[in-house]
């Protein structure tokens, strides 16, 4: 794919966003590529991930500058352009971003010849029981020390009501959709429904359903299990449940997942990637389900989601498993597999990798 506009997703609060910023703006000069600022917040208010591409020229590649959560951001306007996607890290977990600050040159000559692979992401889109709507009170109050929200979803016009299906919602998520609590003192009370069954009522803080790549998101923080991005499926956690069973649910991509706030609840709030996009009062359900569009992310060698879990997490090694001094050995995979294990995909050798995870 041709590269011949450029969107940027800056994180303005970080100095060496700023001037990475500089570098790749300097490279599409060079190249006589376009390139655009996206900055959600200049304007004071925030706007549709589609007004924002529009504005930005319908980029073909974004460019964010920051952490996850500015990949979040750039994720989201690439997903509705289908263009793709390339996070430089300059954040404190980094594990959607691609590429440390000092290669983001090299990282754009290798796009520009096409020395890359695109990763397909699973995204999560909305049914509802009605539009999605944030009181405005609400907002004023969340507003207090931080950007404007996100509008509400808007409701997709070319899709049916469907009857008992709700109304479509214009949104993706690439890490989660999470249905929490307004009242601190009260837990919201919901029936979770996997694939049209009931599974239980829960009366927890929040519920949460995450792709594979969210899965080592606020859901990972809530207890739920690490999905490899590479698996295809859904995320079930619920958030400090007021019940026996706590554990979460892996649901097949065709197995959506249904939340109704039960009569006895107070509202809900839901959020979509972090960002609250409306309000939930009982008797009204949100439907989560595998998306049709994926995301495309850029990847510049073979993703090592699991060395880079042990980094990042800062995962140690239990004293008794080293009780006799003796370190875990790496096991580099470097020669063809055998016979009985070719039709598997095994990893590629750690030299083989252009760049250092």
């Amino acid at each position: 794919m041709t590269v011949n506009r450029v969107g940027l997703v800056v994180h303005g609060g970080r100095a060496e966003a700023v001037a990475a910023a500089r570098a790749v703006r300097e490279w599409c000069d060079e190249h006589a590529v376009g390139c655009t600022d996206i900055d959600v917040w200049r304007e004071g208010a925030r706007h549709s991930a589609r007004e924002e591409v529009d504005a930005a020229g319908d980029p073909d590649l974004v460019v964010t500058l920051g952490g996850d959560g500015t990949f979040l951001r750039g994720a989201r306007l690439a997903a509705e352009n289908d263009a793709m996607v390339l996070g430089v890290d300059l954040g404190r977990v980094g594990f959607l971003t691609e590429v440390p600050a000092t290669a983001v040159r090299a990282a754009l000559d290798a796009v520009r010849e096409r020395q890359i692979t695109v990763e397909s992401r699973m995204l999560l889109t909305l049914r509802a029981s009605c539009r999605l709507e944030v009181p405005a009170q609400m907002e004023a109050l969340l507003r207090y020390g931080r950007g404007p929200l996100l509008p509400p979803p808007r409701v997709r016009t070319d899709c049916r009501a469907g009857g008992d299906w709700g109304v479509a919602l214009n949104v993706t998520a690439l890490n989660d959709v999470v249905v929490e609590k307004l009242a601190r003192d009260r837990q919201v009370s919901v029936g979770v429904y996997l694939a049209g069954r009931l599974l239980a009522a829960y009366s927890a803080d929040a519920l949460l359903v995450a792709t594979p790549t969210g899965s080592t998101a606020y859901s990972f923080a809530a207890g739920g299990p690490v999905v490899s991005p590479r698996v295809e499926g859904l995320v079930f956690t619920p958030v400090a449940p007021h019940m026996v069973f706590n554990r979460s649910v892996v649901a097949a991509p065709d197995e959506p997942i249904a939340l109704r706030v039960l009569e006895r609840s107070g509202q809900a709030a839901v959020s979509i990637d972090g960002q609250l996009r409306g309000v939930l009062s009982p008797g009204d359900w949100i439907g989560v389900y595998a998306a049709p569009r994926r995301l495309r992310a850029v990847r510049l060698g073979p993703t090592d989601f699991y060395g880079r879990l042990r980094e990042r997490m800062n995962l140690t090694d239990a004293p008794a498993a080293l009780a006799d001094g003796v370190a875990a050995p790496l096991w580099p995979v470097t020669t063809p597999p055998p016979d009985d294990l070719a039709h598997l995909a095994m990893p590629p050798a750690p030299d083989d990798a252009p760049w250092p995870s």
